[in-house]
């Protein structure tokens, strides 16, 4: 059941929630700055109180294989499910997938890292309220042997040319995903067409493909933070650094979030979506993302806290402060 805008924004409102129709509030109920509540008037981060027509929704989120394998998602989810009484059906594909199970109508909000098909997506009108969420970055991947030659190399294009040059083995997710758009990117700003029977596209997962570079002793672009939480169980290691480790900022892997747009999809849960990412992007969480590591390592670095006053106060268009409950 699609929650009525109005009665939603009404309800939270009586439940003491702040700005929940975007981007939820710095500070909570209780005058706290930036506690994580999401601006639900509770001192102890607790539930929303069973606000009529939330408790008991379910939210399907459509997100990179990335969010998901690396068990960020496992880790903040229990807070937004406890806090509203709902569930969030987390579905993991690669980017192109989960716009594409988006744009068939058939996810509430969605969570991915391709920026060029995030904005088709916007364009096309399937989406709507796009949030700069948080980033981490790319890395080329391979055998400690390194057949290429890469290692240390300052520029990935430069890296990949080389492993072309040498026929070296080279595992692609070929998936449309954003990691794959990302790799077909980096080929053409390196003027190579790779193919041959050193590259392979198979089609999978980062996981997988990581595990098949392994097998093969070949290179593959990977984001960090699933290589980090691979890293113990493949034979890898990392040749090209992305910008967090002061590489080339062709690497940058930034993730956005973003409401399904309910005047393209009417069954949308647009309202439960929009307090998701209002929920996601306030102070709180982006520190539980900040703080969530595997085996010491931070995966995933906060992006939508940025130093600007209104953090948080954000209203969709033709919303009215008012109407939200302020």
């Amino acid at each position: 059941m699609t929650i009525q805008r109005r009665e939603f924004v009404a309800a939270l409102s009586a439940a003491g929630i702040v700005s929940t129709a975007g981007c939820s509030s710095t500070s909570g109920g209780d005058g706290n700055e930036g506690d994580g509540t999401a601006g639900n008037g509770t001192s102890d981060g607790g539930s929303a109180g069973g606000a009529a027509g939330v408790a008991g929704e379910t939210l399907t989120l459509t997100t990179t294989t990335s969010t998901y394998d690396t068990g960020l998602l496992d880790a903040i989810h229990t807070d937004f499910e406890e806090r509203y009484g709902v569930e969030v059906d987390a579905v993991a594909q690669g980017t192109g997938a989960a716009l594409e199970t988006a744009r068939n109508g058939d996810s509430d909000v969605v969570m991915v890292h391709a920026r060029g098909l995030e904005d088709e997506f916007l364009r096309n009108g399937h989406g709507v309220n796009r949030r700069d969420l948080m980033f981490n970055d790319f890395v080329i991947v391979g055998p400690e042997s390194d057949p290429a030659g890469i290692r240390g190399m300052g520029s990935a294009t430069e890296a990949l040319t080389s492993i072309a040059e040498a026929g070296a083995a080279f595992v692609s997710r070929g998936d449309n995903s954003g990691t794959h758009t990302k790799e077909l990117n980096l080929w053409e700003a390196a003027g190579t067409d790779p193919g041959g029977d050193w590259y392979q596209e198979t089609g999978s997962g980062m996981g997988e493909a990581l595990n098949i570079a392994t097998q093969q002793g070949a290179y593959t672009l990977s984001d960090r933070g699933t290589f980090i939480s691979q890293r113990s169980e493949i034979d890898l290691t990392i040749l090209v650094q992305g910008p967090i480790e002061d590489g080339p900022e062709i690497l940058a892997n930034p993730y956005g979030v973003m409401a399904v747009n309910p005047g393209v999809h009417e069954d949308a849960n647009y309202d439960l979506a929009m307090a998701y990412i209002g929920w996601i992007t306030s102070p709180g969480v982006q520190a539980s993302i900040s703080e969530y590591q595997v085996n010491g390592e931070q995966l995933f670095f906060p992006e939508a806290v940025a130093e600007d006053p209104n953090f948080g106060q954000y209203v969709p268009e033709g919303w009215s402060r008012d109407s939200a409950g302020e």
